[in-house]
């Protein structure tokens, strides 16, 4: 049993599978089959998974709550948390564990497929559970998965600090307002945004954000905090980039890691920078996290 702050940060939902595919060139033209001399890979590791194994390897400690069937894509899941430490509390989901393929291209790009049958629209975590983990959180980090929406309300009333990440949001679906207009701290990706600052300004005036970050790849990150917009720039990678899986997913987690050790927004999105260049040198068949060490040394030569 938890105790008062004994979690840093509660991971909420994001918990699956991935089956990676490395193939020659996306957009994939069509044709009839494809050699992958790659080979094809099922490995733990979703947005929910991604942030809580970053956070752990930030030295933060970290509770993971989702649902997961029992099948063989939940029992990847619990040996990946098990193997790194990591504290994971699953809820039966009799449809089972989610999962997605990813198809990655020689450039690091990817398009993944979700499996959207793993869930039930009367999903819920129990409140009990839900209030026990909260209660003990310094900050719950949550993701865009479902159930997730249901919790925030518990989650205010908590009184912890919330963060999500709207990922690929196109700044219209109504499905992310939830998200967007109950978090402190918002991600998302300027990938599918026509105007981000727009996008991100109306975060911050409709919701309760402190914090907006829109994640624009190798073209850094935009700021957004006290009404002022900055733009932070990109990292260099640390070695060959590979793959982008899970390069916004270690942006957050690393600009967490800052915004709970005190540091201001635009360090933690320094932070945030260093941590997702380095998930770009990570193949996707892998997981793997910045380290604390590595991470405090490489902005020790970043200039504030």
């Amino acid at each position: 049993m938890e105790h008062a702050e004994d979690i840093d940060v509660l991971v909420l939902g994001g918990a699956g599978v991935d089956t990676i595919v490395y193939v020659p060139e996306l957009p994939l033209p069509y044709a009839d089959s494809y050699m992958i001399d790659s080979g094809i890979h099922a490995r733990a590791g979703q947005t929910g998974d991604f942030v809580a194994l970053g956070l752990a390897a930030l030295g933060l400690r970290t509770h993971h709550l989702d649902l997961l069937g029992d099948d063989p894509e939940g029992d990847l899941v619990r040996a990946l948390h098990r193997d790194k430490d990591i504290a994971l509390t699953a809820i039966p989901q009799p449809a089972g564990t989610k999962r997605a393929v990813n198809l990655v291209g020689p450039d690091g790009r990817r398009l993944s497929l979700y499996d959207n049958s793993r869930g039930r629209p009367d999903d819920r975590f129990p409140e009990d559970i839900l209030r026990r983990l909260a209660a003990a959180s310094r900050h719950a980090h949550v993701s865009i998965t479902h159930p997730c929406a249901e919790a925030l309300p518990v989650l205010r009333e908590a009184g912890v600090g919330i963060s999500t990440d709207l990922h690929n949001w196109d700044g219209e679906n109504p499905y992310h307002e939830a998200f967007a207009y109950e978090a402190d701290v918002v991600f998302v990706s300027v990938t599918a945004l026509t105007d981000p600052e727009t996008t991100m300004r109306r975060i911050a005036e409709r919701g309760r954000a402190e914090v907006v970050v829109a994640t624009a790849g190798a073209k850094g990150a935009y700021l957004l905090t006290d009404g002022e917009l900055t733009h932070v720039p990109a990292a260099v990678p640390p070695g060959p980039v590979v793959d982008s899986n899970g390069a916004g997913d270690a942006f957050a987690s690393a600009f967490l890691f800052g915004r709970l050790g005190g540091e201001p927004p635009h360090r933690c999105a320094e932070y945030g920078a260093l941590a997702g260049a380095y998930a770009c040198t990570v193949p996707a068949t892998e997981s793997a996290a910045m380290s604390r060490d590595a991470l405090l040394a490489r902005a020790a030569t970043t200039p504030r």
